[in-house]
């Protein structure tokens, strides 16, 4: 049997409890998100926001599809703002960076080891927002995930998009010629009534090829990200 040798693949993000865990989104990905909700460039109305924005590349694409981005992260990676979305906002001895306007979409690719936590402070902080967390498709899995949010109405997900086409994700870089044998999908929650259940769907084919733009390997190229 020949070995899959793929940075992604090796990665696997499996990350030390206390890492950073810079994975960078594909902006492919991002776009092939927005048209499967029906978010077109042309309506350019809302206001989104990336809180765990590593180098920019899932807000670079959000700026094709809203009128505002805001981005931020707990590390000082040179882009967005600097803050812990995470921090209690209710301590001020924990100040912590966050929008000031209207948020009608939170993005996220966050550290699988703290996903859990930045859904619920979305969802505390942003309860009538859209979310939209792109995570491996395994994350549905887990007791501790069901109790505190797949087994209730109030906090359940309104719709699991799974990517049949893989996301490749490498530590540190995007890398447009990267493969995968790891799934993800994106968990979206979208403000409206909780859902009875969750609804399953599935993002077509064919975004890599029609969605993906040579000018995305120079999105974070030159920021810090040591």
């Amino acid at each position: 049997m020949t070995q899959n040798t793929s940075t992604a693949v090796m990665n696997r993000r499996i990350e030390a409890p206390d890492s950073l865990d810079l994975f960078p989104t594909p902006p492919w990905a991002v776009r092939a998100f927005c048209e499967h909700m029906g978010i077109k460039q042309s309506d350019n109305l809302f206001t989104a926001y990336d809180p765990c924005c590593g180098l920019g590349h899932m807000a670079e694409p959000l700026k094709e599809y809203f009128l505002h981005v805001y981005a931020s992260d707990i590390h000082d990676y040179g882009y967005g703002e600097v803050g812990d979305f995470l921090a209690d906002p209710d301590n001020n001895l924990f100040p912590s960076w966050k929008p000031t306007h209207q948020i009608n979409w939170v993005f996220m690719n966050p550290p699988f080891n703290k996903a859990l936590e930045f859904v619920e402070m979305s969802r505390r902080l942003y309860p009538d927002a859209g979310l939209a967390v792109l995570i491996r498709t395994n994350w549905m899995e887990s007791i501790d995930r069901f109790d505190r949010l797949f087994s209730k109405r109030e906090t359940r997900p309104h719709m699991i998009a799974v990517s049949v086409e893989r996301i490749p994700m490498v530590k540190g870089k995007y890398d447009p010629k990267a493969t995968t044998a790891t799934s993800y999908s994106w968990f979206v929650w979208t403000g409206d009534v909780p859902p009875l259940e969750t609804k399953m769907t599935w993002i077509e084919p064919g975004a890599r090829k029609r969605l993906a733009m040579p000018s995305d390997v120079l999105i974070g190229k030159d920021l810090i990200h040591a």
